[in-house]
């Protein structure tokens, strides 16, 4: 994948974030492809995948994704991006929460993540939920 095809595969993936549909960033993923996010446990395949998207856009149903800046290294690809939202879903608190974090992606044969292994600032999300 060259540089503006990632980019442009980089701007599609954000914008399905944003979708409001967690099929929608599933189809980003091979088949058995695997979401990891902060070193948990992984969602493997796309139907744990759309279940992981789904219980982010429940917890903030305004949320928008910003892709900050993707590129290669070596054979994998890091994505950087910056969701914004209100966490008013299900036992939600209306606080607003604004993170940065990025994405290591592998891609598999068919030129979708095979893996991608997420990263944020934990501590910093959790104290904007809570609000301390």
């Amino acid at each position: 994948m060259d540089a503006d095809e990632l980019k442009d595969f980089g701007r599609r993936y954000a914008a399905a974030w944003c979708s409001r549909s967690p099929a929608g960033v599933a189809a980003f993923y091979e088949e058995e492809g695997s979401l990891q996010i902060n070193g948990g446990p992984p969602s493997k395949g796309r139907v744990a995948i759309t279940a992981a998207a789904q219980s982010f856009m429940t917890a903030f149903p305004d949320m928008v994704v910003s892709l900050d800046d993707v590129s290669m290294h070596g054979n994998d690809a890091v994505f950087k991006w910056t969701p914004i939202g209100t966490n008013t879903g299900p036992g939600g608190k209306g606080r607003s929460v604004f993170i940065r974090g990025y994405e290591e992606w592998r891609f598999g044969k068919t030129s979708l993540i095979g893996e991608s292994k997420g990263h944020f600032d934990d501590a910093d999300y959790q104290r904007q939920l809570i609000g301390r």
